[in-house]
């Protein structure tokens, strides 16, 4: 999961970027992106949590 976060924060970086230069279409493709892949990471974690949580019990 930390790699999710890894490209997530990479696409962000790109989309500032692009943004810098000008690039607005690219910026927000990268934007979306960096949004998806962080909310698939948030999603994860929490299903991973859950799981941890039901397995002690």
């Amino acid at each position: 999961m930390g790699g999710l976060l890894h490209y997530a924060i990479l696409f962000l970086v790109v989309a500032l970027v692009a943004a810098l230069f000008g690039f607005v279409g690219v910026a927000g493709v990268a934007m979306e992106g960096a949004r998806l892949l962080f909310w698939i990471a948030i999603v994860l974690f929490v299903v991973s949590l859950a799981a941890g949580i039901i397995r002690r019990s």
